[in-house]
């Protein structure tokens, strides 16, 4: 299968005019031939990799089902995901293990993103910033217990957060930095306490800005040591509800290269406004903010390849924001031999986009879908 004039995305953020040959499910070395089809300069950008989000189209990752994940997972590939690797919410351990057994037992389908992982958002997080998750589960840092809920996963956790304040949560870091990418969440750390967890290990952080204390001149926080360490990426919900444009903008100047743009978004989007559930929470759903009933924003009603298109709206340029969709988190969950370029060896997860950002065809490993 060959095209040409595209323009195409390259790792750096810029695009490159050219063509593409996708021989079997990889993107082949090889330079497309005279007579490839002319795509008219469409964009041709790598399959999206949402690292946090909790379910669309009526279900929700913590359904624990494979009717769920499935779902997700076709829902996620038809807007532009080619890999997930969705969140669990603050539940109890068996709860958690059920979870981590329905995902491990997954196949995906041929026009179903991949699963490469599972964000572990719950339950080593503040009360005090739980924002919508629930209180009730909330588990002081524990390696052993992830661990135990590691080997049910087979191996899927790839995120685990902590808030880095509470009781043994620097032990928990230390001990798991080397086993699972640590990521500040949910936390009233202040600058000094997340240092000392980005020296042991910690290397991202979660929804930055949202369940966090703010960055100020005199007490800078989890935001000023993040951004201090160059080590360090940070999610970013571009969606025009969690975050105002001008700190969109202002973030990727701060964190050039280190921003992973995340939906967070919940079992409502893709569907209309209405009453839904979040972490067994009720949510109300009115465009695309999503509330508890108390008004705390609870995740969001918007797919990926929207907080894409969102940032563009907001100034980011559209190479910055497809990076910032996939190649930065393929880097940081570990996957990137695969994912996040359109480089000849990865799979051919491709998605053509026109001026105004129409998805205009999807390859997926490959297959038109």
């Amino acid at each position: 299968m060959e095209f040409q004039n595209l323009r195409i995305f390259q790792p750096d953020g810029s695009f490159v005019p050219g063509g593409l040959t996708i021989e079997g499910d990889r993107i082949s070395a090889a330079a497309p031939s005279a007579d490839a089809p002319d795509m008219g300069g469409l964009y041709a950008v790598p399959g999206l990799v949402d690292l946090h989000f909790h379910g669309c189209v009526g279900y929700d990752f913590c359904d624990g089902t494979q009717e769920a994940i499935s779902a997700l997972a076709g829902y996620q590939a038809k807007n532009g995901v080619a890999a997930i690797c969705p969140a669990t919410m603050t539940y109890p351990e068996d709860k958690l293990t059920q979870i981590a057994q329905a995902a491990a037992a997954f196949v995906p389908g041929a026009a179903d993103a991949a699963l490469v992982g599972i964000n572990m958002e719950g339950p080593f997080i503040s009360m005090a910033k739980k924002g919508a998750q629930n209180g009730a589960y909330i588990h002081k840092p524990d390696a052993a217990m992830f661990r135990r809920l590691q080997e049910k996963a087979n191996g899927l956790f790839k995120l685990c957060d902590i808030a880095p304040e509470v009781e043994g949560a620097m032990e928990t870091i230390e001990a798991l930095a080397d086993e699972v990418r640590i990521s500040i969440a949910h936390t009233e750390a202040d600058y000094d306490t997340a240092c000392a967890a980005f020296a042991r290990g910690a290397r991202q952080v979660t929804h930055l800005y949202n369940a966090m204390p703010p960055l100020s001149h005199r007490a800078p926080g989890v935001i000023g040591a993040a951004a201090d360490n160059e080590a360090v990426t940070v999610e970013l919900i571009a969606d025009g509800v969690h975050v105002h444009p001008s700190v969109v903008r202002a973030t990727f100047r701060l964190f050039d290269g280190r921003v992973i743009l995340i939906s967070d978004s919940m079992m409502a989007t893709g569907l209309d406004d209405g009453e839904y559930s979040l972490g067994g929470q009720a949510v109300t759903v009115r465009g695309n903010l999503a509330t508890l009933h108390d008004g705390t924003i609870a995740g969001s009603a918007t797919n990926l390849l929207g907080c894409v298109r969102s940032a563009v709206k907001m100034g980011i340029p559209l190479g910055q924001a497809i990076r910032a969709a996939s190649t930065v988190p393929a880097h940081a969950l570990g996957i990137e031999a695969d994912y996040g370029s359109l480089e000849p060896g990865k799979l051919a997860n491709v998605v053509l986009l026109d001026d105004e950002l129409n998805v205009r065809s999807i390859l997926l490993r490959g297959q038109a879908i």
